[in-house]
């Protein structure tokens, strides 16, 4: 009979990781160190400014869709998203690199809070309202799990605390399926809509963004254009060398190559006297 081996090594630790971890536990420690010198004004006001709301997104306040992903509710709150960020962001931020694992973790957290601002405005009351906070990176976490599970979906993880594996692919969909259903209930006031929001964006981004990243596909697309623009001046440039050489009756062809390019009369005149020529 052949048995399976399954290892248990932690990840690595890598450098992207460390920061985003270190930006979200400073400010938790932050909050919890106002609370405990009674700066509740403070709380308030931070909480207020860059929390989620989407009736106050849409008055301006646009840098909550962003800022919102850094603070959190409580302790196991942000102990179970920096958990799973460190478990699984770890083997993205490796296959893809620093620049391109923040790009892909910010689309999620964006696309999270458009999500929730969008629904909390199409159906007002139904699912959440435009005044409700929403807190935490679990938008970017749920991206980065529908990410994990489509690069290592065959790959199996312990399913802390239960003593079982899984493959990643059917435990992303699980969790996938437990955030349907808490938006559905909305029963204990979890953002389960932004799970949704970063797990949909996420998809959004393995499937139709360029395999280097949206950044990249930008630049690309860019220097295409400024390239398409160039050839189009040089094309031209070259029609109108070619109706003034027409009037002086003479022939164009000679001051041009078979690719189009501009050639000195004087080249014509060359003769190739063979070796190197400088």
């Amino acid at each position: 009979m052949r048995t399976r081996n399954v290892s248990f090594a932690f990840p690595p630790f890598t450098r992207t990781v460390k920061l985003l971890i270190g930006i979200n536990v400073a400010v938790y420690f932050l909050l919890l160190l106002m609370n405990v010198a009674h700066q509740y004004k403070g709380i308030i006001a931070i909480t207020d400014t860059f929390s989620l709301i989407p009736a106050q997104v849409v008055h301006g306040y646009v840098w909550q869709i962003v800022t919102y992903s850094f603070l959190h509710a409580g302790f196991f709150h942000i102990f179970f998203n920096m958990l799973t960020l460190w478990m699984f962001g770890a083997a993205l931020d490796i296959h893809w690199g620093k620049r391109q694992f923040l790009e892909f973790y910010f689309f999620c957290v964006i696309g999270a809070a458009l999500t929730t601002i969008a629904l909390a405005y199409a159906a007002n009351g139904v699912l959440l309202f435009p005044g409700t906070a929403t807190v935490g990176a679990s938008g970017g976490i749920f991206g980065i799990l529908v990410a994990f599970a489509w690069y290592f979906g065959e790959q199996e993880v312990f399913m802390f605390p239960l003593p079982i594996t899984m493959k990643a692919k059917y435990m992303v969909g699980i969790l996938i399926l437990i955030a349907l259903a808490g938006a559905m209930s909305n029963a204990d006031g979890t953002a389960y809509i932004a799970h949704l929001g970063g797990a949909l964006f996420g998809f959004v981004y393995l499937k139709f963004i360029p395999r280097k990243g949206l950044l990249f596909g930008v630049s690309e697309g860019y220097y295409g254009i400024r390239n398409s623009y160039h050839r189009w001046k040089r094309r031209r440039a070259q029609k109108r060398f070619q109706v003034y050489m027409r009037k002086h009756q003479q022939d164009p062809k000679q001051y041009f190559d078979e690719y189009g390019n501009f050639r000195p009369p004087e080249d014509g005149e060359k003769k190739d006297k063979g070796g190197w020529v400088n």
